[in-house]
Formats: C-alpha cells, sequence, structure tokens
C-alpha cells in the first residue's frame, strides 16, 4: 500500500516505503527523504532518518543476516516486508530501543502494509535473530561485504588502490559525519561564531588547518544557528573547502565554477573575493536554483548560467577566464558517511563511464583559460581511476598543461594531484590536482 497525501505515516512505515525505492529503482536518498519528511509528524522525523541511514549504512551484514534468517527470498512485490525486517535488524543491532519494543512496534507496521501474513514472518525472523546473534554474526565475519558493509567491487578496488588504508577507509564509510560549517568572512570569524554559538550554549570548535570551518558537537538544525537567515554561514566539509584556498583566485579576476551547483565552492570563493567576475554554471535548473538561493541568502553575486559545461559552444562569450574550478561529476566516494546510499547506487561500471566524462571536461574546458592560468580538478571521489589517472593522462596528452605540486594539511600526495581519505581530519574523501 501506498501512502496516502492525508494520512501522516509512522516513522517506521515510512521507512519500509522509502527503502525498496533505493534498493530496488535505484533512487537518490536526497531526493526521496525530504518527501517522506513531510509525511512524518515532526517529533517522528529523527527517527525515520536515523532509521533509514542506519539501515543503508549497514546493508550489506543486515542483508546477509536476513538471508540466514528466510527460507526464501522474498517475491518483488513484498520487498517493503524483507525491508521492514532489515529496519528490525538494525535496530536490534544498533539502537538502543528495548528489544521487546523494537520488535513490537516494527510487527504493527504490517498492519499498516495490510498484509497481516506477514506479522508472523517478521516477528520470528526477529526473535530468532535474537536467539541465535553470536552464531548468525560469526556466519556473516566471513563475507567481506558483510564484515565492511560495503559492495564487493568497491572493497577489491580499494585495495587495489589503497593496500595499506583500505580497512581505515571503509570504517571511515561507515561512521556518521560531523557538521561542518563555513563562516562567511565577509560577515564574521570563527572565533567570533564560536562564541556566539558558546552563548546558546551550543558547543563547537574551529576545525585545525581549515580557516573559515567550524565543527559542532552535535549536529542541529540550521534554523535554530545564529545568523542563518542573515548569511552569516552555510554547511560545507573542511575538505570540500580547501578548494577556494587552493584555486587562489585574485580580486578582479574572471572564474567559471563548472559544475557549480549546489553552490558551496561558488559562494566560498566569493566570501574571500566578492569582487570576482565568476560564472558559476551547471546544467539542471533545478540544482541551478539552489545557487541562486545561497547566493542571495550570503548576499553575493554571481553570472549563472544554465547549460552543459561540456558544450561551451552554447553558452562561452569568448572571454579567457583566469580560474576556472571543475568540480567534476563523480562517484562521490569520498563522501559515503553523508551518502550510504551510494553504496547501493553506484556501480563498478559507473566509474568507468564518469572517468570518460571527466577527461571530456577537462579536454573541452582546458581551451577557455588564459596562459598563465590556473585549473582545479576536484572530484569527491577516492578512486585512482577518476583521479590521479585522469590527470595525469590529460597533462601528458595536452601540451602546455603542468600538473603543479599541491600540500595541504593533511591527506597524501599522489601522482597528479592530493587525496584526502574520509575520516583524515575528521573531514570528508576528496582529491585535487591543480594544472596551469
Amino acid at each position: 500500500m501506498k501512502p496516502t497525501a492525508s494520512k501522516k505515516l509512522s516513522a517506521r512505515l515510512a521507512a519500509t516505503h522509502l527503502l525498496p525505492q533505493v534498493l530496488l529503482q535505484k533512487k537518490s536518498l536526497n531526493t526521496l527523504l525530504p518527501k517522506f519528511m513531510a509525511r512524518v509528524d515532526t517529533e517522528q522525523q529523527a527517527l525515520l532518518q536515523e532509521l533509514v541511514y542506519g539501515t543503508l549504512r549497514h546493508f550489506f551484514a543486515l542483508d546477509a543476516l536476513a538471508t540466514l534468517l528466510l527460507k526464501r527470498p522474498p517475491k518483488k512485490k513484498d520487498h517493503d516486508v524483507y525491508c521492514l525486517i532489515l529496519l528490525g535488524l538494525y535496530q536490534l543491532r544498533h539502537m538502543r530501543t528495548p528489544p521487546h519494543a523494537a520488535i513490537n512496534n516494527t510487527v504493527e507496521v504490517c498492519r499498516s502494509l495490510r498484509k497481516k501474513w506477514a506479522s508472523g514472518l517478521v516477528n520470528a525472523s526477529l526473535r530468532n535473530f535474537q536467539r541465535q546473534q553470536s552464531v548468525l554474526e560469526e556466519t556473516i565475519a566471513a563475507d567481506d561485504s558483510a564484515q565492511y558493509n560495503h559492495p564487493l567491487w568497491l572493497i577489491d578496488a580499494l585495495k587495489r588502490d589503497w593496500p595499506s588504508d583500505y580497512r581505515d577507509i571503509l570504517h571511515a564509510n561507515n561512521q556518521h559525519a560531523p557538521m561542518v560549517l563555513r563562516l562567511n568572512r565577509q560577515k564574521t570569524t570563527t572565533a567570533q561564531y564560536v562564541q556566539q554559538l558558546e552563548a546558546q550554549q551550543i558547543s563547537a570548535h574551529a576545525v585545525p588547518h581549515t580557516e573559515d570551518a567550524v565543527q559542532l558537537q552535535k549536529a542541529q538544525s540550521v534554523d535554530t544557528l545564529p545568523g542563518f537567515t542573515t548569511g552569516h554561514f552555510a554547511v560545507q566539509d573542511a575538505s570540500a573547502q580547501q578548494a577556494a584556498y587552493l584555486l587562489h583566485a585574485q580580486p578582479g579576476q574572471r572564474v567559471l565554477d563548472a559544475c557549480a551547483a549546489p553552490g558551496g565552492k561558488t559562494c566560498h570563493l566569493l566570501e574571500q573575493n566578492p569582487d570576482l567576475h565568476l560564472t558559476a554554471l551547471d546544467h539542471s535548473a533545478e540544482r541551478l536554483e539552489q545557487v541562486t538561493e545561497n547566493l542571495h541568502r550570503l548576499q553575493l553575486q554571481a553570472t549563472l548560467i544554465r547549460a552543459d559545461a561540456g558544450c561551451p559552444d552554447d553558452w562561452w562569450d569568448g572571454q579567457l577566464f583566469d580560474r576556472i574550478l571543475l568540480d567534476a561529476p563523480c562517484s562521490a566516494t569520498g563522501v559515503i558517511r553523508r551518502h550510504p546510499d551510494i553504496k547501493l547506487l553506484r556501480t563498478a561500471a559507473d566509474i568507468t563511464q564518469l572517468a570518460q566524462t571527466q577527461a571530456h571536461l577537462l579536454k573541452t574546458l582546458w581551451p577557455l583559460l588564459k596562459k598563465d592560468g590556473l585549473m582545479l580538478y576536484a572530484t569527491c571521489s577516492i578512486l585512482a581511476e577518476e583521479n590521479s589517472r585522469v590527470v595525469v593522462n590529460f597533462a601528458e596528452c595536452t601540451s602546455g598543461a603542468m600538473l603543479t605540486d599541491i600540500r595541504l594539511p593533511w591527506g597524501h600526495a599522489v601522482p597528479g594531484g592530493w587525496q584526502l581519505f574520509p575520516g583524515d581530519n575528521q573531514a570528508d574523501g576528496f582529491f585535487y590536482a591543480l594544472l596551469k
């Protein structure tokens, strides 16, 4: 049964409707969650978010356990029941809800699904897990995918690229990411803002090695933080904030942010130099609207163009740029902490296709750069196929293109650039390469 337009859903029922759309229809959690949040009472929204994010974060272990507990896999039409079992297992393994309450509340959802027959199946599966947990956990420990809660193709890719670090990366991917703010230096400083937060009894600290970053001890709605509506800050991870520092744009220069949405790096560049002649480009009208909203709230100005960065004949005015930021479309494997559905949405074949797109964008945008200009290539990926291999190959095949050395306060020097791992400095995974 699909949710109706009028009746509010419980958090567990909403999660049971949402998860099959990620697992079967391969829809993004970013797209789905806001719609389901609106269908749940305010006091249930935190629980919905915890259930969905947690179940996806630990999906591969939960799926392995459910497979052991069930005699046969569910039919496609009953995948909601299967997801309900996953939700129950997540509560029993990872939440503080008393086991009897977790089981009873999960079984109760079957009534709302109009599948009373499923009550016995869900109840038996969860109680069998309680009785046999130690044996079941020992059984799935031999499965790499269940042990690391990642698809095997990604585990293998990380082993190949980072043989000494892949376990730490996989572990970091399964942790909760902190909430980090980027302070608008046109309005405040990190020291001033931390004092403001402390005055409201909100614990926070400046992020080491990142001039404009403040990390909250506990995530909370931006609406509850001082200065949001007046543009004093935006939410942006410390790794993503490195882009503006590395591009080193100077006052009055022409700058292109080639894949700009949702606009975090665009705004950070303008906060550093409000008089930049900055063009923000994106092919999606909906996502470009996010850039517009962020610029307006932060009281910044840029030229916005809806277009494909890979087709400059459609949008370029013929004037060369001093700086180009290419925040390239990528696998987002460096931000799995924030988007655990990536583990279920991405495939190995996607990486090859993305690398081709990245190479095409580099080749297409390079002629738009002035002599002695700088292009910063950035991804939130931790896979060499999208990072080092792309930029090294481009530099080798492009006359006049030179990779310049990068050094950031944390991370690792790699061929062609600098790699940040998820969890290092409590920040996300990113790759940067600077071309002159």
